[in-house]
């Protein structure tokens, strides 16, 4: 019997979401265009520096790698973060038995952020699931997790992104209740998920929580799912929810 830890890090909702319009994916590029020039359009006004040499993470999205999270990791540098990209390149998802799979990954996030004892972990799309996992091995050093339109409440199915996880993979993400259960449930500190009802690739209802947490919080934003990684709300919501102490007042 296969068991839960080597399944792939996708898992099956709870109740059936659906995929987000047609019409939205369609215009997903376009308007992550749109995001960008705003986004540029704000450039030359820098951010309040918040950081104060604080330590974050950034996880790319399935498919992609740190170059697409870049201008976030660009907005919290000058707003004073230390932000430091995955070092993993291109993300395909997990290989083999999970569990071995994200302590090999926590390891080497581990090397990546020596000296700094506190980090905040930050994972857009599927790298949000990796926030999350790690941040329940770290409990005492892991300040904040933020996703950014992850569906940790859902599954393959409530995405529009299930043949790409095939074409990186080489098959169809398998899915499992127990292992759903547990990547639904966040870690022990604070954490917070941005959706966007705009996402035209992941249904928004499966980025957010099914039930009260003491420690989560699910705030909306308005982003296309492409252009998370640059859109000015996203930029500034998690330049605020890091520049908490316990993730209060973003």
């Amino acid at each position: 019997m296969t068991s839960p830890s080597s399944l792939p890090l996708i898992a099956p909702p709870a109740a059936p979401h659906r995929r987000p319009a047609l019409s939205l994916l369609a215009t997903e590029p376009a308007r992550a265009v749109l995001e960008a020039l705003q986004a540029l359009a704000r450039w030359r006004t820098a951010p309040e520096p918040l950081g104060e040499g604080r330590t974050v993470v950034l996880f790319p999205g399935l498919g992609t790698d740190g170059a697409t999270l870049w201008p976030l990791r660009r907005h919290l540098e000058r707003a004073g973060y230390r932000a430091l990209d995955w070092g993993q390149g291109l993300n395909s998802g997990p290989k083999g038995d999970v569990d071995e799979w994200l302590d090999r990954l926590a390891e080497a996030v581990h090397e990546r952020v020596a000296p700094s004892r506190e980090v905040s972990l930050v994972g857009w799309s599927l790298g949000g699931f990796y926030a999350r996992e790690l941040a329940k091995r770290w409990p005492d050093r892991v300040q904040h997790v933020i996703t950014i339109g992850t569906p940790f409440a859902g599954s393959v199915d409530d995405t529009h992104v299930g043949w790409l996880f095939r074409l990186l993979n080489g098959r169809r993400a398998q899915e499992h209740a127990a292992l759903r259960e547990r990547l639904a449930e966040p870690p022990p500190v604070p954490t917070v998920s941005l959706y966007s009802r705009r996402d035209g690739i992941v249904a928004w209802q499966a980025c957010t929580h099914d039930r009260a947490w003491p420690l989560a919080r699910d705030i909306e934003v308005q982003a296309s799912h492409i252009g998370m990684g640059w859109a000015p709300e996203v930029l500034d919501r998690v330049t605020r929810v890091l520049a908490c102490r316990r993730g209060a007042g973003a």
